[in-house]
């Protein structure tokens, strides 16, 4: 890192914690050469708390505030990191962009593909560096797998993928932190769109751009939660849902999520090659591909993923290995804030920058679009806003035009 940098963490919730956990890890690795001057929730003692967790490990304590405003009126600050639910993205990104300040923000970029672009635009006006804390595509796994389909080609030529999941999920709706996820026009969907964020990101950085997505989602179970105002509210984001996804470089996925099967449960997340196929077995469709899997010949025979893993880290040079895991740091979330950091030090592009959590967002929204619609949707008119009737509502709820 070459020029000192000072950060500010806007949101001191639920994943602002793995956020700050991730600072003190680089700190405690020795990467020094920044320091964090101000927090800010609007729960003053959140950010109070936060402040006190920094000065514990740096001997700094950072300014507090419950006013965002305030706080880049003070300046003294170079970027931003931003956890906020979906909604306040944009609210939050962009006065912080337009002061000239450079921002990572959490997945999802936007609550919709306008608001994606709003926050895109302020940065490329104000010429801002856009990261987004994607933190999967990071892990050794993801990096393994990505070296295993496309740079040592182990499965051919690829041709389709399934993730698939079936089982039966009482989902909990009260805790507070949950809540803002099961409503759509307050949080901009189901789990297609919160952790699906992250397949959609794994899945492009796999296999590139995705082209066309036909859906279908259902809402089966009646879950409620009670919200601190308005009584018991019945979630109505979607609980199900069957997504085929064709992706420019011809590879066709299936992404199925059912978690209101009663009876039989499965998980079936394989992915087929001309050569080879890989088998998935962290039973997880929307952050897998860090734990156990199997590689299968056409002729029967078999390969271990950690094999895979190994196989990938003595194939890496020593400055390969420093630029994907810097300090030693392996865990994906401590690998996004350093890359933050260094990005902004250096003048650099992010590892995910806007346009790549844009095109992976439009992938989901293309999911809703098209089951909204019963029609296949193209992710090109997701992203220029010719196909928005899902959003539409969610746009209108949040002021967006």
């Amino acid at each position: 890192m070459s020029k000192h940098v000072r950060l500010a963490m806007l949101g001191c919730g639920g994943i602002a914690k793995a956020h700050l956990n991730a600072y003190k890890a680089i700190w405690e690795r020795g990467g020094r050469n920044w320091n964090i001057v101000a927090t800010c929730d609007t729960k003053i003692e959140r950010a109070e708390d936060f402040a006190k967790q920094i000065e514990a490990f740096s001997g700094k304590k950072p300014r507090t505030y419950s006013d965002m405003n305030q706080m880049i009126k003070d300046g003294d600050m170079d970027g931003v990191d931003i956890c906020a639910p979906h909604g306040y993205h944009h609210i939050l990104a962009v006065p912080c962009l337009e002061a000239k300040l450079d921002v990572m923000v959490e997945k999802p970029l936007g609550i919709t593909c306008k608001a994606s672009q709003i926050i895109i635009d302020a940065a490329e006006r104000n010429g801002r560096l856009l990261a987004v804390a994607e933190n999967l595509r990071r892990y050794l796994g993801q990096r393994a797998t990505y070296w295993m389909i496309n740079e040592a080609k182990m499965l051919g030529n690829m041709r389709m993928f399934f993730a698939q999941k079936a089982f039966f999920w009482n989902l909990p709706m009260q805790a507070e932190a949950m809540q803002w996820r099961a409503e759509r026009l307050v949080g901009g969907g189901g789990l297609i769109f919160d952790s699906g964020a992250h397949y959609m990101d794994t899945i492009r950085y796999l296999f590139g751009d995705a082209q066309t997505v036909f859906a279908q989602m259902r809402t089966y179970e009646r879950r409620t939660f009670q919200h601190p105002t308005r009584g018991d509210v019945v979630a109505d984001v979607e609980d199900s849902w069957t997504a085929t996804i064709v992706f420019k470089s011809g590879v066709v996925g299936v992404w199925s999520f059912f978690p209101a099967a009663r009876g039989k449960s499965f998980c079936n997340v394989v992915y087929y090659g001309d050569k080879a196929s890989f088998e998935d077995l962290s039973g997880d469709v929307f952050h897998g591909l860090r734990t156990e899997g199997e590689l299968t010949f056409e002729d029967g025979k078999k390969r271990n993923y950690k094999d895979i893993e190994i196989e990938f880290l003595v194939s890496l040079s020593p400055e390969q290995k420093a630029k994907l895991f810097p300090l030693g740091l392996t865990d994906g979330f401590h690998l996004e804030c350093y890359d933050f950091i260094d990005a902004i030090a250096n003048r650099r592009r992010p590892d995910v920058d806007g346009w790549d959590a844009f095109k992976a967002k439009a992938i989901a929204e293309a999911i809703y679009e098209s089951a909204w619609t019963g029609k296949s949707v193209t992710i090109e008119d997701c992203i220029n806003g010719k196909v928005q009737e899902y959003q539409k509502a969610i746009n209108e709820k949040w002021g967006i035009k």
